[in-house]
């Protein structure tokens, strides 16, 4: 008989599919996301068209409220199993080489090319080389009221790996506190929650408050997709917290539709104060700080929502009395062309986030020059893009010991 602590202990330990799909979309989807505000009216993009539309703005803002919080929660989700494997202090080595080295690699060999292109694209310094910029980039200086980002200058920035000096912070945080956290306590309370989240419907978007609340108070930050940086420290927190529990998943995926359409129907209401209001990110005028409350729940309601309806659980095989089979297979089965991709792209997650903004930034430098309509700029864009960072990841990381540590990939024996 299998008791109900052994099927949680095997759930917790199953595969799930449906997350390494979401992180491989989101980064992916940004090839598409940042190639579209180069089209953008709103906004400060390194490059930017000559010919503008709002459509961008609205389709953009769509993928903005759930998306990065997503890869934080599907991050803290990770955490927690790492820990339980690993322990405090190999997870907290683990997590300096994996996003520690790349973020210094890419820092010094990938970043100052955006910035010099914004350079060169707004007629500022335009006269200027590449290696006469690099001197300009470095002139840093520590800003202790930025933390994380401790290291600021007029022309340096993290640009699109403030996602991966946030999700390194935190997971420091997080190790430092399981060190010394009292264990017993906190399943008490975790049982206790997921008890509650389980027996009542809905009840797993009563966080959403809380977001609201954050978004509208502390204001919302551009440069970090427009959510403010703490915001995510909470969306891997929670996802820390759901893995502990499995009925946290089987909550998600009951409530997946209520959520998912409830995310819809509060970002919808959020819009026309993001259109309207003067400084809808940082404003305190109440139409303001009520359009960030909506965008906020509306955040946490589809990062519920999303991995719920995706969330297909396989079949799982009897733990205990079950015969062995009585001719077993002599080798495992082939993998599948799907399954060979799957494995491929989820492998290469880090790494094409980490190159994919320079190359975009680079490739569009060069087509907003062309006399052409935007669908068919946006086209080439994207797809020149794309193919060049999956080139780029194939021939200058994937092959080799070196780069794959350079860019946090495991070593492959």
């Amino acid at each position: 008989m299998v008791t109900r602590g052994e099927s949680q202990q095997a759930a917790s330990r199953e595969r799930r599919p449906e997350l390494d799909a979401m992180r491989m979309l989101v980064v992916v989807g940004l090839v598409f996301f940042h190639s579209a505000l180069v089209f953008a009216t709103e906004g400060d993009f390194y490059v930017t068209n000559a010919e503008t539309t709002e459509v961008i703005t609205v389709i953009a803002g769509f993928g903005v409220v759930w998306a990065m919080p997503l890869l934080f929660l599907i991050s803290g989700l990770g955490a927690w199993h790492s820990l339980q494997r690993r322990g405090a202090g190999t997870f907290a080595k683990e997590r300096l080489l994996r996003l520690g080295v790349p973020l210094l690699v890419a820092t010094v060999v990938l970043n100052p090319l955006p910035q010099w292109l914004r350079q060169r694209s707004s007629g500022r310094g335009h006269d200027q080389s590449y290696l006469d910029f690099l001197p300009r980039f470095f002139d840093v200086h520590v800003e202790w009221d930025e933390f994380p980002f401790l290291v600021q200058g007029d022309h340096f920035e993290t640009g699109h790996l403030w996602f991966v000096v946030l999700l390194l912070t935190f997971s420091l945080m997080l190790a430092s506190l399981h060190r010394w956290l009292p264990h017993r306590p906190f399943r008490r309370l975790a049982d206790r929650v997921a008890a509650v989240v389980l027996r009542r419907r809905g009840a797993v978007l009563f966080p959403a408050p809380v977001f609201a609340a954050i978004c509208a108070f502390a204001g919302m930050e551009e440069d970090y997709a427009g959510w403010h940086r703490w915001s995510y420290l909470l969306f891997f927190v929670a996802g820390f917290a759901l893995a502990t529990d499995i009925r946290f998943r089987t909550a998600m995926r009951r409530d997946a539709r209520f959520a998912s359409c409830a995310g819809a129907f509060l970002f919808m209401a959020s819009a026309p104060g993001f259109i309207t209001a003067d400084d809808p990110f940082m404003g305190s005028t109440p139409l303001a700080m009520v359009s960030r409350a909506l965008f906020g729940a509306a955040g946490w309601c589809l990062v519920v929502g999303i991995p719920g309806l995706l969330d297909r659980p396989h079949r799982q095989q009897p733990l205990r009395g079950a015969f062995p089979p009585a001719f077993p297979p002599a080798s495992p089965p082939t993998p599948t062309t799907r399954q060979r991709v799957r494995r491929y792209l989820a492998a290469a997650v880090l790494p094409l986030y980490v190159l994919h903004q320079p190359i975009v930034v680079a490739v569009a430098y060069l087509v907003v020059g062309w006399s052409a309509p935007i669908p068919v700029e946006y086209v080439v864009l994207v797809t020149v893009s794309l193919a060049l960072t999956l080139t780029a990841y194939e021939l200058l990381v994937r092959r080799t010991r070196v780069t794959r540590f350079l860019f946090g990939m495991r070593i492959r024996s």
